[in-house]
């Protein structure tokens, strides 16, 4: 049995390579730009199976 993963358009990034421009909604429901946050750190975190089932 193999698992289909999503294609998002692009792979893996590479160490030093800028990051796609995405937009995410924050705790509180707003819409976070990575294209606004241009010029200052960012920590993107995430966990991958957060709201799923096992």
């Amino acid at each position: 049995m193999s698992i289909e993963r999503p294609s998002y358009g692009f792979g893996m990034l590479q160490p030093g390579t800028t990051a796609p421009d995405f937009s995410v909604p924050d705790q509180d429901g707003n819409t976070v730009n990575l294209a606004d946050q241009r010029g200052s750190w960012v920590l993107v975190w995430w966990y991958p199976k957060a709201s799923t089932p096992g």
